[in-house]
């Protein structure tokens, strides 16, 4: 069952609107101490503490000393139980909603008039009557007001360790991102001190292959000087590239890095075309479908799935035609990477399925499949990225023959 919520003029309204009603009905059926005046002037402190309950939050010192005016009138013309009961919530309101100070007021006025009351009956009456009406006022008078300061303090607390826990939380999440900052500074310390620094010394070491090769007067078609040429472009993007990595891992805003996407597709498939020559591999690429606007985590990881399968292919691949082919649906994008597969005697160069290991986590990551293997005479990599991409556990990657890639 759902439980109705008010707000707090509707919870206004409702009390003054059952206040006043169950003062009529009292009246009507004359369940209330009856004056000498007429029945009419009774009821005027009743609508008066009534309109006032619609004021109880807002106009909290007026409320509460109109309200006081109206309680006495009220003693005087014909006591009514609904009257006192309003009255008494206009205290507790005041304490609750109204200054500080209020609090310390009513309880200083709520104790006197509570005493002077008492006296005056012990005075003129017995002391029996005297504890009755001394009773009777504190429950008027103290009561609410004690209840509402209790009511108040605790509020004030529970707002007090409200505030601390949210500094306590601000506070751990800017120890966290410090922690981050600190780590990815250090990444990128460890990135450009010993793999920008072998990547640097490659291209440098290849470019004085190429110009020694160049004063022996090699002939320009012997594939010792493609194979340098190869190594240094490579190492040089490679060197590009970590670079743009190391600023990523320094900047703290991350939309300064540029990833590359499927636009480069294009030039990544010349380099390993280039790059096949000396090896009697050739491509082929294909897109099929409308690419449309892709997330950048999408396209990041196509372009890197693609460029591992291609850089595998020129390094394990046999002499032949490799075909690459991306699909572009609505709800997902489909890479295929074909080439023909070496005989099982031939090694091809070392490799430790990283690679692989590394397409399937980006395609774990958004939520796709990866799978790759042999099938017969061909290596085939199949990935499936979606449109969207969502987090989502690790998934099971299928490997024909483990070891076969890097």
């Amino acid at each position: 069952m759902q439980k109705i919520r008010l707000g707090p003029r509707q919870e206004d309204r409702t009390i003054a609107l059952a206040g006043l009603g169950a003062g009529l009905l009292l009246t009507a059926f004359g369940a209330y101490t009856k004056g000498s005046a007429p029945v009419w002037l009774e009821v005027l402190p009743l609508v008066g503490v009534a309109g006032l309950e619609l004021l109880r939050r807002t106009r909290t010192i007026w409320t509460v000393t109109v309200g006081g005016l109206l309680f006495a009138a009220n003693l005087f013309v014909g006591s009514n139980l609904a009257t006192m009961v309003m009255y008494t919530d206009l205290l507790y309101a005041g304490v609750l909603y109204g200054p500080r100070r209020m609090s310390t007021v009513l309880h200083l006025t709520g104790g006197a008039t509570t005493l002077v009351l008492s006296t005056l009956t012990l005075m003129y009456a017995s002391v029996a009557q005297a504890l009755l009406v001394a009773g009777f006022a504190a429950l008027v008078f103290i009561a609410p007001v004690w209840t509402a300061d209790l009511l108040r303090e605790h509020r004030e607390r529970a707002d007090t360790e409200r505030l601390r826990a949210e500094q306590t939380a601000l506070l751990a999440e800017l120890d966290r991102r410090e922690a981050v900052v600190a780590e990815r500074a250090r990444m990128a310390r460890e990135l450009h001190d010993v793999v920008a620094n072998h990547l640097s010394a490659i291209a440098i070491h290849a470019t004085g292959a190429q110009s020694l090769a160049r004063r022996q007067e090699r002939d320009p078609a012997d594939p010792l000087l493609a194979a340098m040429a190869v190594i240094r472009e490579n190492s040089v993007q490679g060197l590009a590239e970590m670079r743009r990595m190391i600023g990523l891992l320094r900047a703290r805003d991350e939309s300064s890095y540029e990833a590359p996407g499927l636009d480069a597709l294009d030039a990544l498939l010349a380099q390993a075309t280039a790059a096949g020559e000396e090896v009697g591999l050739s491509f082929e690429a294909a897109e099929e479908g409308e690419r449309g606007d892709l997330p950048a985590p999408v396209e990041l990881a196509a372009y890197r799935i693609v460029q591992e399968s291609l850089t595998n292919a020129l390094k394990h691949a046999a002499p032949g035609l490799c075909r690459l082919r991306v699909t572009y649906h609505p709800e997902r994008v489909e890479i295929a990477v074909d080439n023909p597969r070496r005989d099982c005697g031939s090694t091809g160069l070392p490799g430790a399925r990283a690679g692989l290991v590394g397409m399937g986590e980006r395609a774990e990551l958004l939520g796709g499949r990866f799978e790759a293997g042999a099938d017969g005479e061909w290596w085939r990599v199949r990935a499936e990225l979606p449109r969207e991409p969502k987090e989502t556990g690790p998934k099971p990657m299928s490997f024909a023959r483990e070891g076969e890639r890097a």
